[in-house]
């Protein structure tokens, strides 16, 4: 059983309640959640903390997530936790911060993981806030139980990647097509502003597939060349 976990909540520093900020006429995460929605998974569900619950979860309702609510800073705990409830045995990670995260690739990806029977799988080269990764949920309670650092704890899954020798990691580049090095994760206002007019040129009510995402970033560095 397959698994789509994304995390957020309302209390970041940079950028407080990101997630509800408005994008193209919708709060920012809900972006994100109608693309992961299109992942083929038995559980979509949004793991946040007890202050943001109230507010994020007509969001879950309205896009089909489960809620669930979890330790607000050790985000590793709460996937471990959200793991008890939901005993999936492919998980897929995504951020709240990310209202580009492509399904496209993610469902590809998920096709590479089982194939291989890896315990990672991540995309290397695709644009920053257009990826997921895939774990096999044993690794995460692994981590848990071994890595004291907090830095593991917040961030979930550099255990696993700082630790290759224990695990079977997938960690491909990105089809040429898709590759760049622009940054479309939001932790600040003017990242948030450098969405809208990409989000003006191509939304049209769905989640922008990813070829039309990175030929708007070529067409733009390609101007600005000039």
């Amino acid at each position: 059983m397959t698994g789509v976990f994304l995390q957020a909540r309302l209390a970041s520093t940079r950028l407080p309640r990101k997630a509800l900020l408005p994008l193209a006429g919708k709060p920012l995460l809900l972006h994100a959640m109608e693309s992961l929605k299109k992942i083929p998974a038995q559980v979509h569900a949004l793991l946040t903390d007890p202050a943001s619950a109230p507010e994020l979860s007509p969001l879950a309702r309205q896009t089909g997530f489960q809620l669930f609510v979890g330790a607000p800073t050790d985000v590793l705990d709460r996937y471990c936790a959200a793991l008890s409830a939901f005993p999936v045995d492919t998980l897929i990670r995504a951020t709240g911060d990310n209202p580009l995260v492509s399904w496209e690739m993610a469902t590809r990806l998920l096709a590479q993981h089982r194939r291989l029977r890896a315990d990672y799988s991540g995309y290397f080269g695709l644009p920053i806030g257009c990826g997921v990764e895939i774990v096999r949920p044993e690794c995460l309670h692994l981590a848990r139980r071994q890595s004291p650092d907090p830095y593991d704890h917040e961030h979930v899954t550099p255990y696993l990647y700082r630790n290759p020798q224990s695990f079977a990691l997938h960690r491909p580049l990105a089809p040429k097509e898709f590759q760049s090095r622009h940054s479309l994760t939001v932790d600040t206002q003017s990242d948030l502003d450098r969405l809208i007019p990409l989000f003006a040129a191509l939304y049209k009510g769905s989640p922008i597939p990813l070829k039309d995402l990175t030929e708007w970033i070529r067409s733009q560095e390609a101007s600005h060349a000039e």
